[in-house]
């Protein structure tokens, strides 16, 4: 096996990791893992340091899982569909299990979202749109975050099968990826399920219910 098999997913993983909403955290006094839901996703960002904040943390969450499957596609001419799913994975799985925060991280929602946008931006458009419509109906992130990454995979099969274009070829191993990191991301979410379920889940402005967690 070539060699950039090891270092592209490890460096990936290592860029994953960075806690950037612990760190915003930090510089503002405040341990992130402590207050409101404890994630250090944008959502407990936005909630307990400030919105500026939160959208700081959501592009960087966001930028860092595009970066190494944008590098893979930019640097590597051979093998690159692969290569570049290796990344996709490694640094969603370094959000989530961060060597630096002892492997406790956030629900990779926004980094797989920056993954996908690397790699199918356009149905990538049709879940952010999913996700906005079942935001601004239920005002529930995590279930508009649940219904989005369900809805990744369903967009990308039906350009695929369409064969409608896009940026990138798609393929069948592309779309068992979305599928992947869609189970992921609903298994990241269980507590919330629960909640909703229970109708205890905060909804995203309700001052009330702001020290519950998401």
């Amino acid at each position: 096996m070539n060699l950039e098999y090891f270092i592209v997913p490890a460096a990936s993983y290592l860029i994953g990791a960075i806690p950037f909403g612990y760190l915003i955290g930090r510089l503002h006094g405040i341990d992130i893992r402590k207050v409101g839901s404890g994630n250090i996703g944008a959502t407990n960002v936005t909630r307990t340091v400030g919105k500026v904040q939160g959208k700081i943390c959501f592009f960087l969450d966001f930028f860092k899982g595009a970066l190494p499957v944008a590098l893979v596609n930019s640097v590597f001419t051979q093998d690159t569909a692969n290569l570049a799913l290796a990344a996709g994975l490694a640094v969603i799985l370094g959000h989530i299990f961060p060597i630096y925060l002892k492997f406790r991280g956030g629900k990779g929602v926004a980094t797989a979202a920056g993954v996908a946008l690397a790699l199918a931006p356009y149905p990538l458009l049709c879940a952010l749109l999913v996700w906005l419509v079942t935001f601004l109906t239920t005002r529930y992130v995590s279930l508009a975050s649940i219904v989005a990454a369900a809805a990744l995979p369903v967009a990308a099969a039906l350009f695929f099968g369409l064969g409608l274009p896009t940026p990138f070829p798609l393929g069948a191993s592309t779309l068992i990826f979305f599928t992947l990191i869609a189970l992921l991301a609903i298994l990241r979410h269980v507590s919330n399920i629960k909640r909703l379920l229970n109708g205890t889940e905060s909804r995203f402005g309700n001052s009330a219910e702001k020290g519950k967690r998401q």
